[in-house]
């Protein structure tokens, strides 16, 4: 592992505001920034309360305005929800604005359930001309745009890098197709981890953008000064995400529910499937997590692990930045 980033998922803990959320975000990279992080990347998510970071490129561009280094970016945005133009001048604006330090991850999922869909203007074959749509913002963010007559406006000095998102064979073979740089989706979807990541290596095609395959996986990380705070912050931070997605199923009520109801829960065969979405996750002391970096960093060949550090309390979540930067990069 030769570099640290993080995934800011932007969140909205009850009782909070999303302006307060802003602010949090701002922190966090502030953090990242001074102990050594390459990145942080934020998500393209809706109708979810307990996330703010649904107007992505806002959001990146605030944050890069209260920052001065780090490089930012999107983890990801959702493309087949917007027209490539779109994306090509957001994105060109920010890559103007500040230089040298946006990145523009692409994912293909809604990243919403199917109500929020169609309100996007979004269908289910939306998705399927994902690599046309990848390859005509290339065109426009390089300046060589597929669409006679049409050019994406402003056009930054260099183009904004891109990278393929994905937790699926699919965006392995795409960002290896491309020879674009490919980050796993492996902080919530794990199954196919290994196989995607060995496939992408082993399949990549030079390009203009990247001359050798560079991977990136996500995993989730909890660290504190002793072993059991970090527990305990991971034990917290899970259960109000099981409540989340309970609130979101069919009848909702996920948000009534006692911890020894979401334990009971996350034992059962249906809650264990919940559960193991976030196998990835380091939760210990520095070393601890330190450790775990390492080996799940060599057992995929990443070049790149992204964390996202949950932890429910601000104060928490940037210690566990800095431990985790203190440990790792030194």
């Amino acid at each position: 592992m030769t570099a640290l980033s993080i995934l800011d998922l932007a969140p909205v803990p009850k009782g909070q505001t999303p302006r307060e959320s802003f602010a949090a975000s701002v922190e966090l990279a502030r953090t990242a920034e001074r102990t050594g992080y390459t990145r942080v990347w934020y998500a393209e998510h809706h109708n979810m309360a307990a996330i703010a970071s649904t107007a992505t490129s806002v959001l990146i561009g605030y944050v890069a305005a209260h920052t001065e280094t780090i490089r930012l970016g999107s983890g990801g945005v959702m493309l087949p929800n917007h027209s490539p133009l779109v994306i090509a001048e957001q994105f060109g604006t920010l890559e103007t604005l500040f230089p040298g330090r946006i990145d523009l991850g692409l994912g293909r999922a809604p990243g919403t359930d199917q109500r929020t869909m169609r309100a996007l203007r979004r269908d289910n074959t939306s998705a399927d001309t994902f690599p046309q749509d990848v390859q005509e913002l290339q065109g426009y963010l390089s300046g060589r745009s597929l669409v006679p007559g049409v050019q994406a406006v402003p056009l930054a000095d260099a183009p904004v890098p891109l990278y393929i998102l994905g937790s699926s064979l699919f965006g392995a073979q795409l960002a290896a197709q491309l020879g674009l740089p490919y980050a796993f989706a492996s902080h919530f979807a794990p199954d196919a981890l290994h196989e995607a990541t060995g496939l992408y290596r082993d399949t990549f095609k030079p390009s203009a953008q990247l001359a050798e395959p560079y991977l990136i996986t996500a995993a989730n990380v909890f660290a504190a000064d002793d072993h059991d705070s970090a527990v305990e912050q991971m034990t917290v931070a899970y259960r109000a995400r099981t409540r989340a997605m309970l609130s979101r199923g069919p009848g909702g009520g996920g948000g009534e529910l006692s911890d020894d109801q979401i334990d009971a829960f996350l034992a059962s065969p249906n809650g264990r499937s919940l559960a193991s979405m976030t196998r990835y996750t380091a939760a210990g002391t520095p070393e601890e997590v330190r450790d775990w970096l390492a080996e799940f960093a060599a057992s995929t060949r990443s070049d790149e692990v992204m964390v996202t550090h949950q932890a429910s309390v601000l104060a928490d979540r940037l210690r566990s930045v800095e431990l985790t930067a203190k440990a790792v990069l030194g």
